[in-house]
C-alpha cells in the first residue's frame, strides 16, 4: 500500500486550520502546529521562531508545508505593528526559505483585503493597494513567496466563515452572539461589500489545486458578490428570526470608535483564474452560509 502523502501545516488553530485538518487528514498524513494548542490534534510551534520551525519541520519531512496561521484582527494590527510583521510577514519569509531548503511546494494564504476597494470587484491580476498594516503585511507575504519561493500556491480568501462558535471570531459569530444574547436588533453596515469564504469550501479547492499540481496565484471565494448588510439578513432569514429581529442599517463611521483600522469599501473577488482552468468548486456563499449553521450552530441560541 502507498504511504500517505505528509503535510506539515503550520498556524493551523484557528478557524481555517480546522477545515484544512477535516478535508486532509483523511488521505493526508498531518503535523498540525500552532502557539495556542487548543485541539488534541495540535502541537506546539511558534513559526516566528525559525530555528524551531526548521527543525519540526525536518524532523517530520512533509512533502508539502501550509502556512495558514496569521493575525487577522486589523484593531490589534494597526495597534501592534512589530508584532503584526513578525506574525504575517517575517513567519512567511521563514516558510519560504525552509520550503526551499527542502524543496516542497508552500501555501501561503492571502487575503481580499490587499485591494483597496477602487473598483467594484478584483480579479487574480488587479494589482493589490492595501490601506491598513493588516493588509499591507500580508501582501508583503504574497510578494516574497512570489519572488522567493521554488514552488507555491498563493490562495486569497475573502470574509472567512468556519470554525463555529469556539474558533470564528468573525462577522457570522458576532452576529450568533448578538442573537444569542436576546438582541432584537441589529446595526448593520451598508456600505462594505465584500464575498464570503467557507473554510470548508476553501480547503477542497487548495486540495484540488494540490493535486493538480497547479502552482501559482489564485483568488478563493465563495460564489455571489455581497455586502455585510445582505449576509446579515440572509443570516436571520435562515435562522427564521426575520419576523423577530430587526436590522437597523448604519455606515461604517457608527462604528469607527471601535473599528479604526482603514477598510475598503469593496474587498469582491472574482475566481477568474479558478474559472478559466475550469478548477472552481467554491459554492454560492448562501449555500454554505446554511450548511455552516447547520453543522456549527444547531442547539446555539
Amino acid at each position: 500500500m502507498k504511504d500517505k502523502k505528509k503535510i506539515y501545516i503550520a498556524g493551523c488553530g484557528g478557524m481555517l486550520g480546522e477545515a484544512f485538518y477535516k478535508v486532509f487528514s483523511e488521505n493526508y498524513k498531518l503535523k498540525c502546529t500552532d502557539i495556542d494548542v487548543n485541539e488534541g490534534w495540535l502541537s506546539y510551534m511558534d513559526f516566528r521562531e525559525i530555528e524551531s520551525y526548521k527543525t519540526d519541520v525536518k524532523n517530520f519531512n512533509p512533502d508539502y508545508i501550509f502556512h495558514v496561521g496569521a493575525f487577522t484582527d486589523l484593531e490589534y494590527c494597526e495597534k501592534n505593528i512589530q508584532d503584526t510583521y513578525l506574525t504575517n510577514t517575517l513567519s512567511v519569509e521563514n516558510a519560504t526559505l525552509i520550503s526551499n531548503e527542502i524543496d516542497v511546494p508552500l501555501l501561503y494564504i492571502s487575503t481580499a483585503g490587499i485591494f483597496d476597494g477602487s473598483k467594484d470587484s478584483f480579479d487574480d491580476w488587479d494589482l493589490p493597494s492595501p490601506m491598513c498594516h493588516y493588509a499591507r503585511s500580508k501582501y508583503a507575504g504574497e510578494l516574497y513567496v512570489e519572488k522567493n519561493s521554488k514552488k507555491f500556491l498563493i490562495c486569497r480568501a475573502g470574509w472567512m466563515m468556519g470554525g463555529g462558535p469556539n474558533k470564528d471570531k468573525k462577522f457570522i459569530n458576532k452576529i450568533m452572539d448578538q442573537l444569542k444574547q436576546g438582541k432584537k436588533e441589529i446595526f448593520v453596515v451598508n456600505d462594505k461589500f465584500g464575498t464570503p469564504t467557507y473554510t470548508h469550501d476553501f480547503a477542497q479547492n487548495v486540495k484540488l489545486l494540490v493535486e493538480k499540481e497547479l502552482w501559482g496565484l489564485y483568488n478563493m471565494v465563495c460564489e455571489g458578490l455581497t455586502g455585510r448588510l445582505e449576509v446579515a439578513k440572509e443570516l436571520v432569514n435562515i435562522l427564521g428570526l426575520d419576523k423577530k429581529v430587526k436590522i437597523t442599517t448604519v455606515g461604517s463611521d457608527h462604528w469607527k470608535e471601535e473599528y479604526f483600522a482603514p477598510r475598503p469599501d469593496s474587498e469582491r473577488l472574482i475566481n477568474a483564474k479558478l474559472n478559466s482552468l475550469n478548477l472552481n468548486i467554491m459554492r454560492d456563499w448562501k449555500v454554505c452560509l446554511r450548511e455552516y449553521l447547520d453543522n456549527y450552530y444547531e442547539g446555539y441560541l
